[in-house]
């Protein structure tokens, strides 16, 4: 697979929580753990579990950053 994303981090997935339509995966990626909301239907078709390798694609034309 490629793509043009070059934020790809490699994990572990670590929590998968299915809500109505969309589930909450969460990927370790050695200690700092990222969430990603995708549907319930993508789950099922890429078969996401518990202890599954997977790739966090971070695509985003702008990053905020916030201060106290």
């Amino acid at each position: 697979m490629k793509l043009s994303a070059r934020n790809q981090i490699k994990g572990k997935i670590v929590e998968v929580t299915k809500g109505a339509t969309t589930s909450h995966v969460r990927i370790d990626i050695g200690g700092a753990v990222i969430t990603a909301s995708i549907t319930n239907e993508a789950v099922d078709e890429l078969k996401l579990a518990v202890g599954k390798n997977a790739h966090a694609i971070i695509k985003a034309s702008d990053v905020m950053v916030g201060v106290d």
